[in-house]
């Protein structure tokens, strides 16, 4: 599109109409003889009357038309204001979140408790990198795709809140859980691709051992955060006595902190351990500094049309030629 400072036209191709400014001229001044009045008077009748305002301002009438017929056309070729746009490249990143919900995350060693510690930190996660598509993996003896990645994030959210405890058999199988997230990245054509695993166990069961999941990880050069989630020492754990009352007994906190470092470091990520909610909240952060997306971001500024002016402008025009032709041109031109 035809960009002509300070507007950009729709359509420019009404501007060939111009070739016609010739033909007006000459119309107006050398063929429409009617045009200008005829008087058989005297020289010095004629020479007085050239003399006089009227006659000036007559002359000048087509002008105005020919004016008026420029804006009409300036208008019909869509004048808008000037779009500005600019784009930063980008390269969105792949995560999965992979979640241990066995029942040992309802230690309370974490406010409210662990599980619901982690569901609030990474789902602020998930709001804070809004260009990357997330998907969620949860496990405890089991482990299930609860969300593909996707960038619709408040799906995500959604199903976020309604992670609990006994979704799936009880149990921590972290190989499981890993080879799950892997497998929702292995298709993934994003040049960088995360697991974020967190667990506050030891694996102890499962059909795919850890071992297994990493060289699986690394086959498809996904990169792996792992936090372990506990406090060091003992945490009170929630206990059902023969009556079904739960009570909290404290239990020494058992993580796999060398799976985890494994993990992690054959995969290219890092291992954390996280002992309270302010430093998981802290990790996260880390992780979040840690793989900074490319972000592509187009600004489009909105068009606005400006052919109104121009064709109020040829009104305008147009009326003052026919004002003055019929009221104070009117005695020269009759």
């Amino acid at each position: 599109m035809p960009k002509i400072f300070p507007y950009e036209f729709a359509h420019p191709q009404y501007f060939y109409l111009l070739i016609l400014l010739p033909l007006l001229v000459y119309w107006y001044y050398f063929r429409k003889s009617n045009y200008y009045p005829s008087f058989n008077v005297s020289h010095d009748v004629v020479a007085k009357k050239y003399t006089t305002l009227k006659i000036k301002l007559f002359k000048f009438l087509p002008i105005l038309r020919i004016v008026a017929f420029i804006f009409i056309v300036v208008a019909l070729a869509r004048p808008q204001s000037e779009m500005s746009n600019s784009e930063i490249n980008t390269e969105g990143i792949d995560i999965v979140l992979a979640l241990d919900i066995s029942s040992s995350m309802n230690a309370r060693d974490f406010k409210p408790d662990r599980l619901e510690a982690a569901k609030s930190v990474a789902m602020q996660f998930i709001k804070d990198r809004p260009n990357d598509r997330i998907g969620l993996v949860v496990f405890a003896g089991e482990s299930f795709t609860q969300c593909p990645i996707t960038i619709d994030h408040q799906i995500l959210l959604n199903l976020f809140k309604d992670i609990k405890n006994g979704m799936v058999e009880d149990g921590t199988a972290i190989g499981m859980g890993l080879a799950t997230a892997v497998a929702r990245l292995k298709e993934s054509k994003s040049k960088t691709k995360i697991v974020i695993l967190m667990t506050d166990g030891v694996n102890n069961t499962g059909y795919i051992d850890p071992e297994s999941a990493i060289k699986i990880a690394k086959s498809f050069n996904i990169r792996v955060y792992t936090i372990g989630i506990g406090k060091n020492g003992t945490a009170p754990y929630p206990v059902v006595d023969q009556n079904g009352n739960t009570y909290f007994q404290n239990m020494p906190v058992e993580i796999d902190t060398k799976l985890l470092q494994r993990i992690a470091n054959q995969t290219g990520g890092v291992y954390f351990r996280a002992t309270g909610n302010a430093k998981l909240e802290n990790i996260y952060q880390q992780i979040d500094q840690l793989e900074k997306s490319k972000i592509k971001i187009a600004n489009y500024h909105q068009k606005k049309e400006r052919f109104h002016v121009f064709a109020l402008i040829a009104l305008l025009i147009l009326l003052t030629e026919i004002i003055l032709r019929n009221t104070y041109l009117k005695s020269v031109v009759y």
